[in-house]
């Protein structure tokens, strides 16, 4: 091929399709630049590579396939006990837009769905602020409809209404403990219920339509729909929150006991008694990591629960971490060793997103995202002071 050839090969390949053309005539020109490109294309490539066409065009002593073949990637998997970065890496996340001021009033724009809620506290741990709900739509709307009091135990001790549970999976709902009663607002319509409930209520867990609320060793089972309340043995502390996905029917699961005692219990229903009972194993982790007690709730996500814990590890007793276990075994198959300079109960979880990650309070930042099966940890909201709940 000589130099007028590949000058005409070049003036082909760059000439357009006309719009003004017809589609038939369009498409077979179309055709056509593709095909001359591709000739030049190989023709190019062999020039380069051999310095002329006779060469390209010579049979190659050891023919070679005709497409390679990629290579065999190996998908990662870190180990059983892992740690999180020394910093964090921050990632843009729809959920972030919650630490900016509400810019509405829930009764003047109710949400279709809320994704958190979120109550400012200032340094001495008090409200600051009106709670903050974020919509699907990105929008943070204040609580307008309702201010909930602080919750009381017997011995006086208080805590913010807001916790992690309040809010419904499907985030239409949300459900405050109160002494003596529960408060449902619906989001969707602004509209308040009180249902009266005797007791220090502090604690709220949703189970599909239903709002389990409890404290001071009592548990209800309140019907959202109906307002109907019954009492249940689940315990309000230890019960795990179910899985958004399994249903109305799926069986309720709780943490108990410590150290060598802790347990996954489990019942057909709410109302019923205990159907069996798995101790805590953690043979997958290297020694000396033990388990001394799980806080804070507990989540499920098909055969995977997450929860905050105290353990052992190699510096001391009481360190924090967060522990992935099977729910059908007991057996912990990863844990997030956080160490042991950080405060008492820091880092609770607050549920999995719909990847399969832990979503948990990591100081400084707010809330932050764990990978068990690849020890990715990446911080969502950074030094958020308040009180966080998600939805499903």
């Amino acid at each position: 091929m000589n130099e007028q050839d590949l000058r005409d090969l070049f003036t082909v390949s760059v000439q357009d399709v006309l719009p003004s053309a017809p589609a038939s005539a369009g498409w077979d020109r179309a055709r056509r630049t593709r095909r001359t490109r591709r000739a030049l294309g190989a023709v190019v490539v062999a020039v380069a590579l051999a310095g002329g066409a006779a060469v390209a065009l010579r049979p190659s002593p050891d023919p070679r396939p005709a497409h390679p073949v990629a290579p065999t990637v190996e998908p990662t998997h870190a180990g059983p006990v892992q740690h999180p970065p020394a910093k964090l890496t921050f990632r843009s996340d729809p959920l972030s837009r919650i630490s900016g001021p509400p810019t509405v009033t829930l009764s003047a724009r109710p949400v279709q769905r809320a994704l958190a809620l979120f109550q400012p506290l200032n340094e001495e741990g008090q409200p600051d602020g009106p709670i903050r709900i974020l919509g699907d739509d990105g929008v943070v709307r204040s609580l307008d409809v309702v201010t909930p009091a602080p919750t009381w135990d017997e011995s006086g001790n208080e805590a913010t209404a807001v916790k992690p549970g309040v809010l419904s999976p499907d985030g239409r709902w949300v459900a405050f403990a109160q002494t003596n009663e529960l408060i449902m607002v619906d989001l969707t319509t602004a509209g308040v219920r009180r249902i009266p409930l005797d007791g220090y209520l502090e604690l709220v867990v949703w189970a599909h339509d239903r709002v389990l609320v409890g404290g001071d060793n009592r548990t209800y089972v309140v019907e959202r729909d109906t307002e109907a309340a019954s009492t249940t043995d689940v315990s309000a502390w230890n019960v795990v929150a179910p899985d958004p996905e399994a249903g109305r029917g799926a069986a309720p699961l709780e943490l108990v006991g410590e150290r060598a005692d802790l347990k996954l219990r489990s019942r057909t229903s709410f109302d019923s008694p205990v159907r069996s009972e798995s101790r805590i194993t953690v043979d997958t982790l290297p020694p000396p990591y033990q388990l001394n007690e799980f806080y804070g709730r507990g989540w499920l996500h098909g055969g995977r629960l997450a929860s905050a814990a105290w353990i052992v590890n190699n510096l001391i007793s009481g360190a924090e971490a967060v522990a992935v276990l099977d729910s059908r075994t007991g057996s912990v198959t990863h844990l997030l060793d956080l160490g042991r300079y950080r405060a008492k109960g820091c880092c609770p979880v607050l549920g999995w997103d719909n990847k399969g990650a832990v979503l948990l309070r990591l100081e400084p930042a707010a809330l932050a995202r764990w990978d068990p099966e690849t020890g990715e940890i990446t911080g969502i909201i950074p030094d958020l002071r308040g009180v966080l709940a998600l939805a499903g």
